[in-house]
């Protein structure tokens, strides 16, 4: 698969570097005091229950990264459906590379599972309208670019991927500020002296701050913990005239009604953060 543009070849390598500097320290010992240097072995990576498998791109750069020598047969791709018992891919090299890769790949493959598998699921209640589910900045630090291509893999849409890439002008933005016109203005202000060519969205709590923030012209209005009437008189207001968001308190029970509002996107922060991990294992063939 072609990775998003936030992951770089330089981001990637200075993940797993530090990721295997934080694992091995100054060396796996259980593997180097019981396993020659130049015993070759195999291993399969065997699915222990249902999901949507993800981080099988991902597994085979970490191998590679670590040893160039290593082979991998791909049985089956990201954002396959999978049973348990299914096989995702078989690798062949080193048996040192391979146990020393081992936790690494597995680590980032059963979280990357869950969320794909988590963001599926969701999805599918929403499938059949045109509303996009996103993900949020609710993520593990250092960690996010994999969490984030998950969502993708699960078949959600990323929102911003950081705090550099999109404007969003917050409740607290707004009260440290005064309100969401002089927000709005400064931030207009700012972009046009710093040249930046970046979407501007607001979050509003009712819908006096919606009607200021459609006065203001923004790319995007997030409904922010509204419930579900407020939340259709706020998207007929608004009426296509930018984009709406729906946010807060959204969960598998209402996440088919909100959509029916006519929003846009829903963003939910769990999509990530509470996803469950998949049981994944390494094993020897």
């Amino acid at each position: 698969m072609k990775f998003p543009d936030y992951i770089t070849t330089e981001k990637l390598n200075y993940f797993i570097k530090n990721a295997l500097e934080e694992d091995l320290g100054g060396g796996d010992y259980s593997t180097l005091a019981t396993i020659p240097k130049s015993l070759i072995q195999k291993a399969q990576l065997i699915v222990k229950e249902d999901c949507i498998l993800a981080g099988v791109e991902i597994a085979n750069y970490i191998f590679k990264y670590f040893d160039e020598s290593i082979q991998i047969e791909n049985l089956i791709k990201d954002g396959s459906s999978v049973k348990k018992g299914d096989i995702a891919f078989i690798v062949e090299g080193k048996a040192q590379s391979i146990l020393s890769t081992e936790r690494l790949i597995l680590n980032c493959m059963q979280r990357m599972s869950g969320i794909a598998t988590y963001t599926y699921q969701m999805n599918q209640l929403i499938k059949d309208t045109n509303c996009k589910l996103l993900d949020t900045r609710k993520t593990t630090p250092n960690f996010r670019m994999l969490e984030k291509l998950a969502v993708l893999i699960g078949g959600g849409t990323n929102h911003r991927f950081g705090l550099y890439d999109m404007i969003m002008l917050k409740d607290n933005h707004i009260d440290y500020n005064g309100s969401i016109t002089n927000a709005v203005e400064m931030t207009k202000k700012y972009l046009k002296e710093n040249n930046l060519n970046l979407k501007i969205e607001v979050e509003t709590r009712n819908l006096e701050e919606v009607k200021e923030a459609l006065k203001s012209k923004v790319d995007r209005i997030m409904l922010d913990n509204m419930n579900y009437e407020t939340m259709k008189k706020a998207v007929a207001i608004i009426d296509k005239q930018c984009e709406t968001e729906a946010s807060g308190g959204i969960t598998e029970k209402n996440l088919r009604q909100v959509s029916e509002t006519g929003v846009d996107f829903i963003s939910i922060g769990a999509l990530i953060h509470s996803a469950k991990n998949i049981d994944l294992s390494l094993k020897a063939v």
